[in-house]
């Protein structure tokens, strides 16, 4: 199995430096073939913000798959705000806001759902992003799990409203479904959770797994700051939450789920005992 690390909503502004140390520890102890992050590298998208955001990201192993979020757009400056929104991000993080990755086992593509005018709870997608990702979607060869990466997620917890579900969503994932999208990772609730595709979107013959990563911020909702560990191979995924424990000042893992391929999409193993993370 490859392992792949997935962490959300940093917000450098906001970090608590205690815990950074402890992070890349537990990172590199398991040894991942791609850490992936989905937005929100920091609290105000101001330079020293970034530049805090550029340090942390330069101790982590590669490769990574970053994404921009909300946050990463100028609230205040409104002059920015138009006419240059990802300027401080495409400065200090990467020029990429829609990076991709293939390895051998998986292939991950990101999309840009930030926006200059937020919808749907700051975020959406218009249809040639999508396009751009089905294509590298379909282009990555023979059943490797295919990733989508978001800021915004394409599917929440009871606990909150349509109105945080990633705009255009069910357009997306009509044409996402069909280019054989595995796995959705997203963040931006700053609440981890692990759902199904098919609690949300009724498409023939699909059921991906959606899921969304916390914070690692003082920013927390009543959770404590987490990251998610996903372990692949090309017909089990295996998805471990590892949460901040302050007494022992380092990340434990928490909570486990095994999800197996069937003909229908992905399901929680029967023989695991549980099927949420």
């Amino acid at each position: 199995m490859v392992t792949i690390v997935h962490l959300s909503d940093l917000h450098f502004g906001r970090v608590d430096p205690a815990v950074l140390s402890p992070l890349l520890r537990t990172i590199e102890s398991t040894t991942p073939a791609l850490i992936v992050i989905s937005g929100d590298l920091t609290q105000r998208a101001r330079a020293d913000q970034f530049r805090q955001a550029r340090r942390f990201l330069d101790r982590l192993p590669r490769p990574l798959l970053v994404v921009p979020g909300n946050h990463d757009v100028p609230l205040y400056n409104l002059a920015v705000r138009w006419l240059d929104p990802f300027g401080g991000y495409r400065r200090y993080i990467q020029h990429e806001l829609e990076p991709s990755y293939e390895h051998d086992e998986f292939v991950a593509v990101g999309l840009n759902s930030a926006r200059t005018i937020p919808f749907h709870g700051g975020g959406r997608l218009n249809q040639a992003q999508v396009i751009r990702a089905v294509a590298r979607l379909q282009a990555a060869k023979g059943d490797v799990i295919r990733i989508v990466v978001s800021h915004h997620p394409f599917d929440v917890p009871d606990t909150h409203g349509d109105e945080h579900v990633i705009g255009r969503s069910g357009m997306a994932m009509r044409r996402l479904a069909a280019a054989g999208a595995d796995l959705f990772l997203a963040g931006h609730l700053h609440i981890s959770h692990v759902g199904h595709s098919t609690t949300r979107y009724r498409i023939a013959g699909h059921s991906a797994l959606v899921v969304q990563a916390g914070t690692i911020s003082t920013r927390t909702r009543g959770e404590a700051n987490s990251l998610n560990v996903l372990r692949l191979s090309r017909d089990a995924i295996e998805i471990e939450r590892y949460d901040w424990e302050d007494e022992a000042a380092a990340f434990r893992p928490q909570r486990r789920g095994t999800f197996c391929r069937t003909t229908d999409g992905w399901i929680p193993d029967p023989r695991s005992g549980n099927g949420r993370a």
